[in-house]
C-alpha cells in the first residue's frame, strides 16, 4: 500500500512510521517543514517527504496523488490559540479538498472518545472534524481513543511530573473523573490493524485500555509502580482557572494546554465498545504495564517522540526557516570564542547541552530564569529534552527551540521560546581551525528590550564565559 502519513513529526506519527515501513508499506510523510523531519537517517531513506500546511494548502501535490491510504493525525489542542477548534475545522476542510484530487481509498482518523452530551471544547472539536471528514469521497475509519499512555505522551509526562515532584497533593475534584487509559502500543496496533479492512470502512470505533480508573487512581498506580509514597487530598472549591495554574506550574505543560486538559478532565472518557478489539484480536495492555513499558523506553534512551517537541508547545506556529538567518542589524550580541584541543569531545558536549545535563555553568541561575519565565506565562525549563545526546531541528530544548543541528558543519543554533521583550538566538559552532564560537544574539523590541539586555548583561558575562570554557575543556558542570 502507498500511504500518506500526515502529522509525521507528531507524537503518534513518529511511533506509527516504523511500523508501517516494517509491514512493507510505501510511505509519504507530510510535514510543514522537511528540515524538521526528525526520524532517524535509516527511516528517512525509506520514505518520501512532502511539505504541506493544511491550514493553507488544499491542492494535492504530485507525490500524493496516487496514494491508497491516508492517516489524518492533525491536532491543534497544544497550541496557544483559543481558536484551535476553528483551525482544526479548516485543516480538515482543506484535507478533504486535497484528497479529492488523489486516488485515496481509505482515511484513518485518530480522534477522542465522545460518550457524553456535555463535551469539552477539545472533544467537540474532535467530533466536528470527524463530521467534516465523513463528507469526503473516501472510506473513513475513525478511532476514538481514550488518553494515551507511553513514554513522551502528554498524559504520562504530566502524571509523572505530579507524582515525582509532589508527595503531597491538594487536588481539584476532576481527579475523581473516570478514564480508560490505553497503551501507545495498543494504539499503534489499532492504527495499523484497520488498514484496508472493509468491515472498518465508514465506521467509528471507541478504543480504550482494559482498566477503568479515576485520575487519582492513575496517579496512585503510577506511584505504586515507581515505589513512591504519595498522599492525595481532594478539595471541591478549586476553580478550573486555579486547576490550570496548578498543572502549569507543577508540570511541563504550557498554560493553554493546561486549560484544555482541565476542561477535558471533567468529562468521562470510557467505553464499552469492544468491536474493534474483537475484529483485530488485540490483547490489551494494563495501565501498570503501560507505565513499566514507558520507563523501559526511557531507561534505554529509546523515546521515539514526545509531545513537548510539538512546535505548538512554544512560540513557533509555522516556519522554523524564517529564524535560521540570524539578523545582523539592530541587534545586541555577546560573542565568545576559544580554541579547543579535542573538537570531537567538545561537539558532543554541545550536543548534550540542556535537560538533565544542564548548561555547564551557573545551572542554578538557568533554573531561576526558568522559574521566572513560568511566572510570566512562558515555557520554563521543565520541557527538558527528549534524548540525552541526540538532537534535531525542531526539537524543544528547555526554553529553547532547535533551529539547526548539523554535526557535519559542527553547528547548533537555538531560538529562545522564553518570555523576552524581543527575539534571542544562541549559536555554537566549531570552525575549521577548531575554534569554538559561542554567539548570543538579541534583537530587542523597543526600549524595554534594550533595558532587559543591559539588566541581564552582568549575568550573561559570567554565565556565557563559564559555559564556553567548560564546553571547551570538558570540566564537570556546576
Amino acid at each position: 500500500m502507498r500511504i500518506l502519513l500526515t502529522g509525521a513529526n507528531g507524537y503518534i506519527g513518529m511511533r506509527l512510521l516504523p511500523q508501517l515501513l516494517e509491514q512493507g508499506h510505501e510511505v509519504v510523510c507530510a510535514v510543514r517543514n522537511k528540515n524538521r523531519f526528525t526520524s532517524n537517517d535509516e527511516l528517512k531513506e525509506k520514505v518520501e517527504i512532502v511539505e504541506l500546511d493544511f491550514l493553507e494548502d488544499s491542492s494535492a501535490p504530485e507525490k500524493i496523488r496516487n496514494i491508497d491510504i491516508a492517516y489524518y493525525l492533525i491536532h491543534s489542542m497544544t497550541g496557544s490559540t483559543k481558536d484551535f477548534d476553528k483551525q482544526e475545522a479548516l485543516a480538515a476542510e482543506n484535507f478533504i479538498k486535497m484528497m479529492s484530487e488523489t486516488s485515496v481509498n481509505q482515511v484513518i482518523y485518530l480522534s477522542g472518545i465522545i460518550n457524553e452530551e456535555k463535551l469539552s471544547k477539545h472533544l467537540k472539536s474532535r467530533k466536528a472534524v470527524e463530521e467534516i471528514l465523513y463528507k469526503g469521497d473516501f472510506n473513513l475509519t475513525v478511532l476514538r481513543a481514550a488518553i494515551i499512555v507511553g513514554s513522551g505522551s502528554s498524559s504520562f509526562e504530566i502524571i509523572r511530573d505530579l507524582c515525582e515532584k509532589l508527595p503531597v497533593m491538594v487536588t481539584p475534584k476532576w481527579v475523581k473523573t473516570r478514564s480508560q487509559p490505553i497503551a501507545i502500543r495498543n494504539i499503534i496496533q489499532y492504527l495499523t490493524g484497520v488498514i484496508d479492512r472493509k468491515e472498518c470502512y465508514n465506521e467509528s470505533f471507541d478504543v480504550g485500555g482494559p482498566d477503568v480508573l479515576t485520575y487519582q487512581e492513575m496517579m496512585e498506580q503510577y506511584a505504586e509502580v515507581r515505589d513512591l509514597k504519595i498522599w492525595i487530598v481532594g478539595v471541591p472549591f478549586m476553580s478550573p482557572k486555579l486547576s490550570s495554574y496548578w498543572l502549569y506550574f507543577v508540570t511541563s505543560t504550557s498554560y493553554r494546554l493546561a486549560q484544555n486538559l482541565v476542561d477535558s478532565m471533567s468529562v468521562e472518557v470510557i467505553t464499552k465498545d469492544t468491536r474493534l478489539k474483537e475484529i483485530l484480536n488485540i490483547e490489551l495492555i494494563s495501565y501498570k504495564e503501560a507505565i513499566r513499558l514507558a520507563f523501559y523506553k526511557i531507561e534505554q534512551n529509546e523515546v521515539l517522540s514526545s509531545w513537548k517537541d510539538s512546535l505548538s508547545s512554544g512560540r513557533f506556529r509555522k516556519e522554523l526557516n524564517k529564524y535560521i538567518q540570524i539578523p545582523k542589524y539592530g541587534c545586541l550580541q555577546d560573542k565568545k570564542s576559544i580554541k579547543v584541543d579535542n573538537p570531537e569531545e567538545a561537539l558532543e558536549r554541545v550536543w548534550a547541552i540542556g535537560g538533565l545535563n544542564g548548561w555547564y555553568y551557573g545551572n542554578w541561575l538557568w533554573k531561576f530564569r526558568g522559574y521566572i519565565d513560568k511566572l510570566f506565562g512562558g515555557v520554563g525549563l521543565r520541557r527538558g529534552r527528549t534524548h540525552p545526546n541526540n538532537i534535531n531541528a525542531g526539537d524543544s530544548l528547555d526554553f529553547w527551540r532547535v533551529l539547526l543541528a548539523d554535526k557535519e558543519e559542527r553547528r547548533l543554533l537555538l531560538f529562545a521560546e522564553m518570555k523576552v521583550p524581543g527575539e534571542a538566538w544562541l549559536e555554537f559552532k566549531i570552525d575549521e581551525d577548531n575554534v569554538l564560537h559561542q554567539n548570543a544574539t538579541f534583537r530587542p523590541k523597543g526600549l524595554l528590550g534594550r533595558a532587559y539586555w543591559y539588566a541581564m548583561y552582568p549575568f550573561h558575562f559570567f554565565i556565557f564565559e563559564g559555559m564556553i570554557n567548560k564546553i571547551a575543556k570538558g570540566i564537570k558542570k556546576d
